[in-house]
């Protein structure tokens, strides 16, 4: 009897002292965050006012070593030209991969082809000037460039944010708006970007805390069902994203190994363009031809940046993408958005090569915007 009464203590006690050890981990958990917030409230109409200008949104300090370890290794392919008889095939080292559906990969990219046309996914190229009385083309950009900071405090992919700013601008192409619920309309479009990509997206409580709260979690709600009304609830989009994964492959044909400087640089390009009110006018598939153009030329601006190849698989010639690659070009070299640093200083980081320090000549020759056929 009297082991059973011990017994009984011992469980008893065991239970309290586990109950006293989780409290800590319990009062962790409803802890408040401690990542910056910002308000950006009336945007006003400057071009030399970023958001770090407005209120400084610092990038939480990077993730552990072993968080960052235990990410998924997405398996590269390499693409190799192979000319034979006058016909270019593009062939996957790992033609046994199911993942990179090589048997019909180019239906695929047929179909996203088409679908990147379609009205209902395009945004108007001139919403600013027809639908928009209150918002101009500085207060968006300093709206994206927000946003890239955002994705990059909660980790996003950036699937996320090209998706964001394409559901931005679908909806300022129908819905007139004030700027001062222009930064409600960029979160909500975040939230649905990331509740479509995510894993794990954010919560509605975590938009409404990176704007110090300016507006409730039902103002957010309700602007997130404006936004999926508006856009008849069309959340798949073909993005920069999605042809430039194709083409920076396609793109290293010359490269004996994998260029990770040229896809990082890509990728910046990429990030760079959505910035800039100028490129909503140009289908994704040819801002990522020309970011790749950019890339190659670049990093080797003496050798003529577009191939054949490269012409084959994008379906642009050389030509067709002079207006997009200049303005890409002053993009790269701060002519345009000069005071939106957060795409560039993401990519000032070693982990992306530091990408957005280097610098291409001031001028392209424009012999490199001639038909490719001819070389």
């Amino acid at each position: 009897m009297a082991d059973s009464e011990n017994c009984g203590r011992v469980t008893r006690l065991a239970k309290k002292r586990a109950a006293e050890g989780m409290a800590p981990q319990q009062q962790q958990q409803h802890r408040p965050s401690k990542k910056k917030r910002v308000v950006l409230g009336e945007i006003q109409n400057f071009s030399n006012v970023g958001v770090n200008q407005i209120k400084g949104l610092e990038s939480e300090p990077q993730k552990s070593k072993s968080k960052q370890q235990s990410k998924k290794k997405v398996k590269r392919a390499v693409i190799s030209k192979i000319v034979e008889e006058k016909e270019l095939k593009v062939v996957v080292d790992d033609v046994d991969d199911p993942q990179m559906c090589n048997a019909y990969v180019s239906d695929i990219y047929d179909y996203l082809r088409k679908m990147e046309i379609e009205e209902k996914r395009r945004p108007l190229p001139d919403y600013l000037e027809k639908v928009q009385k209150d918002v101009s083309a500085t207060m968006r950009g300093i709206l994206v460039d927000w946003l890239v900071e955002v994705s990059e405090e909660y980790k996003l992919l950036s699937d996320t944010l090209y998706l964001t700013v394409s559901y931005l601008d679908r909806f300022l192409s129908t819905n007139v708006i004030t700027r001062q619920k222009l930064q409600l309309l960029g979160v909500s479009s975040m939230l649905i970007a990331a509740k479509y990509e995510e894993i794990s997206p954010p919560h509605v409580e975590d938009f409404c805390y990176i704007t110090d709260n300016t507006y409730t979690k039902e103002e957010v709600v309700k602007m997130e069902t404006d936004v999926l009304k508006s856009l008849q609830f069309e959340m798949g989009n073909p993005t920069v994203k999605t042809f430039l994964r194709r083409l920076t492959g396609v793109a290293q044909e010359d490269y004996k190994s994998p260029n990770l400087q040229l896809e990082f640089l890509g990728y910046y390009l990429s990030e760079l363009s959505i910035l800039d009110y100028s490129c909503v006018k140009f289908l994704p598939s040819l801002v990522a031809a020309s970011v790749i153009f950019l890339s190659r030329f670049t990093l080797q601006p003496n050798a003529h940046p577009w191939s054949a190849a490269l012409q084959q698989y994008s379906g642009y010639k050389a030509a067709d993408l002079k207006e997009c690659v200049l303005i890409l070009h002053d993009l790269q070299s701060s002519r345009r958005g000069g005071s939106l640093v957060a795409v560039r200083d993401k990519y000032k980081q070693h982990k992306f090569k530091c990408v957005s320090t280097l610098i291409s000549p001031v001028e392209i020759p424009a012999s490199f915007f001639e038909d490719t056929r001819q070389l």
